[in-house]
Parts: structure tokens; sequence; C-alpha cells
């Protein structure tokens, strides 16, 4: 997106837009963006256009808010910011142990995965997940797990049911390979389900509520 618009995002956002709408002229815009108040009548226009902002004329003064669209746009930016200024070709985030759905040893073992696991990650996996709760301070370096690389491990299809594409991205656990699995089309979660060669509950003496450190390949 044109610096312009994100540039104008930020300014309403820190005027509160983020939040609720906020009441603001277009010569007051124009003076949190360094810029004339017919210039900033056009940028209002030109957000609204794109539908990164909603507007409501009230009785003496518009009042502009944030879309989600918009939103994103600027999330965006913070974690390119974030990968610039935090983070080099690893990322740390902290977890504690908890309970899964017992359904990922059944996903992992399938023989169609587990080849694919040996080739990219270079070895058989546990026939079981390690799952961990994210810290809340680090629930947004998920956001930067998932928008980089990561491996490809690709779905199949056996007595007519679907096993979709799997994403895995490389990990440590206290100087063990391990890999952070992620289905494809899975929905923003803050547990992670991590695989090793080992049962890492038991290797590490883990239970429930354990603290977890696990550094992950960017």
């Amino acid at each position: 997106m044109d610096e312009k618009f994100t540039f104008a995002l930020r300014r309403i956002a820190l005027l509160g837009g983020m939040d609720d709408y906020i009441a603001v002229s277009s010569r007051e815009l124009g003076d949190a963006l360094g810029m004339s108040q017919q210039s900033a009548s056009k940028r209002i226009l030109e957000l609204l256009d794109l539908g990164l902002i909603e507007r409501d004329l009230g009785a003496r003064k518009q009042r502009i808010r944030i879309t989600d669209k918009g939103a994103e746009e600027l999330r965006k930016e913070y974690l390119e910011y974030r990968r610039i200024f935090e983070y080099t070709d690893q990322m740390v985030i902290h977890g504690e142990v908890a309970d899964g759905m017992g359904e990922g040893g059944y996903y992992i073992c399938q023989p169609e995965y587990v080849a694919q696991f040996e080739d990219i990650l270079g070895f058989t996996p546990f026939q079981g997940t390690l799952n961990l709760k994210i810290a809340s301070d680090d629930i947004g370096k998920l956001e930067v797990i998932r928008n980089s690389k990561g491996h490809l491990v690709k779905g199949f299809t056996r007595d007519e049911r679907s096993f979709g594409n799997v994403i895995v991205y490389k990990a440590r656990i206290k100087n063990m390979d391990c890999a952070i699995v992620v289905p494809e089309r899975s929905h923003y979660r803050e547990i992670i389900e991590i695989i090793c060669h080992y049962h890492l509950r038991r290797t590490l003496g883990l239970e429930n509520g354990s603290r977890v450190e696990v550094k992950v390949d960017l």
C-alpha cells in the first residue's frame, strides 16, 4: 500500500481512531498530517474509497474511524518493523504446556506426512504433539511466524478422506530439533503444536503448566 495512506492511518490511529470514532475536522487532520485542509479532505476521501476508514457526518464535525481493513494494513507494517528492529533469523517464544484435542498424534503418524517430515526436518516425529499455550506477551510473534516462509507439507487424499496441507517451521527446544506444525487453512490460535523425534513431555519432564522456551527459525 502507498506510504501516504499508511502514514495517514498511523496519524488517525494515534488520535484514537483505532478504537472508536474520533471527531476531527479536515483542518485538524491536515495539521496532524502536515498538509493543507484541502489536501487532508482529499486524503480522507481516498481512504474512504479504499475502505480503510469509515466516516459519520455529524451535525458539527465529521467523525472517522479505521476499519478492519485499515487495521490489518497497519498490523502488516507493524510486523515488518518488528522484523527489522527485533528479529534476525530467529525468534524466541514462550508458552505453557497444555492439553490438546488428542488429534495431533493421529495426523502426525500418517505415512504420507511422515515421509515429508523426514525429508524436510531430518527426523521421524514421535507420534504425538506437544501443545503450548503461548504467553500473552508473545502472541504477536505468532503472526510474524505465520508470515514467514516455513516449509510446505503437501496434503493428500486416502479412502475418500482429505488431509490438508501443513506448514512446518523449524525450531529448537533446549537444543533439540523440533518444528511447529500449522494446518495451512487453520484459524489463528494461541495454542501451537510441536513435533519432535523425542517424546518431549517425558524427555524434558514436562507437565501441564510447565514453561517452555522455543527458538523458531524465520
